[in-house]
């Protein structure tokens, strides 16, 4: 808890330098002619759908929140909080550091780059400059999979804690009080996952699988909703609700749809291997029953 404190901390005070110096140091126009460039078309909607799915995941990693959520004191108001806050700030930092760039940059110069933190350091303060954000930028990384390593092997322990994955990696470090098998278990995925194809093909592969998922999650609700109204058992209400929660699952749809004509083959592997789990699930309740 400690180091992901404080690889946040210095994640977040990287960001903060990079937005101050392209404030000060940018002086560019935002100004770059037409809006689409374009006319309107449905390839041009296809070339922004493909364009939100890194940017989607860019956003992502609010939902790793609730894997944590047995661990904390009130679930109903600690969650929520945290998820609006974390969320919230994400935005600020991001918007921020987009509103720098494009001060530096230009929208033409950022069109042009893949590396366009670096570039701003490096106009601003010489290649020492982008030498000090490559530096954050690895440490923001080192962070992500901290927090990655942290928290996705909570699912597999709930899993087990549920029978639906193997005991052993339920069990618990007696001196950590950590998922210890279900760590490697993750690292060890991880590993896998990081050997089989390009960054932008796992991007897809992911951002496919975990949308779907985010999406009936959300539509899971309007079930709940109606099968315990008047219950005393709903005692946490979304706001908006349905509406909010509607536009979610629609854009949770859209961004699915995007990512499968962005990279169909990639697509179609990752909802084949999604789809091969269900018999899994299957199998594995039946054989609990039969052996409990």
């Amino acid at each position: 808890s400690n180091v992901q404190s404080a690889l946040m901390l210095l994640k977040i005070g990287a960001i903060a330098a990079l937005v101050m110096i392209g404030f000060a140091f940018g002086h560019g126009s935002f100004k770059s002619g037409a809006l689409l460039g374009q006319p309107a078309s449905f390839g041009l909607l296809k070339s922004i759908g493909a364009a939100m799915v890194p940017i989607a995941f860019a956003y992502g990693g609010w939902q790793t929140a609730t894997f944590v959520a047995g661990e904390m004191r009130d679930v109903r108001r600690d969650l929520s909080r945290g998820l609006l806050m974390g969320v919230a700030g994400v935005v600020v930092l991001y918007v921020a550091v987009n509103v720098a760039c494009l001060r530096v940059l230009g929208p033409t110069g950022l069109d042009a780059t893949t590396t366009p933190a670096s570039d701003v350091m490096r106009i601003a303060l010489g290649e020492r400059g982008a030498q000090w954000i490559a530096a954050g930028i690895a440490v923001s990384t080192l962070g992500f999979l901290s927090q990655s390593m942290l928290t996705a092997p909570r699912v597999y322990y709930a899993m087990a804690s549920d029978s639906l994955f193997f005991k052993s990696v339920g069990k618990l470090s007696g001196k950590s009080g950590a998922p210890v098998v279900a760590i490697v278990l993750q690292g060890s995925a991880a590993i896998i996952i990081a050997l089989s194809g390009t960054y932008g093909e796992i991007l897809n592969f992911e951002v496919t699988v975990d949308f779907i998922f985010f999406g009936m999650t959300a539509a899971s609700l309007f079930i709940f909703r109606r099968r315990n109204t008047g219950s005393e058992t709903v005692n946490y209400r979304v706001p908006g609700h349905p509406f909010t929660t509607l536009l979610f699952v629609l854009s949770c749809a859209g961004i699915v749809v995007s990512a499968v004509i962005a990279s169909p083959r990639n697509s179609t592997v990752a909802l084949c291997m999604m789809l091969a789990a269900v018999p899994v699930y299957y199998f594995w309740t039946r054989f609990r029953c039969t052996h409990s």
